[in-house]
């Protein structure tokens, strides 16, 4: 029986960067919890970082666009409106990548 090794050196993607901006974008919104909405993105960012929209980044794009959404309609927080931000711009630029063939 063969076992598959898993790699010792990585290499920074796209999709890493993705996973960072969630990360960041939910740390800034824990960090300034309390304006309007913000137990709705909490919900919301930690369904856009599930598994299942991690397989599947038409549902991420989604589940983002839900969280742009409601951040239209409240007063975020600049560092919120920041990560937010690079989420779209990662994941965008991710769906560009897959499209050209050079991602996943």
């Amino acid at each position: 029986m063969v076992f598959t090794t898993e790699p010792t050196g990585y290499i920074k993607t796209a999709m890493s960067e993705l996973q960072g901006a969630w990360s960041n974008l939910l740390d800034e919104v824990i960090e300034n919890f309390g304006f309007e909405d913000s137990d709705k993105l909490v919900f919301h960012i930690h369904e856009g970082m599930s598994w299942e929209c991690v397989r599947d980044l038409d549902k991420m794009k989604s589940t983002l666009l839900l969280i742009l959404n409601i951040s239209a309609q409240t007063d975020l927080p600049d560092e919120v409106k920041f990560w937010l931000g690079e989420v779209k711009n990662d994941l965008d630029y991710v769906l560009s990548e897959i499209a050209e063939g050079k991602v996943l």
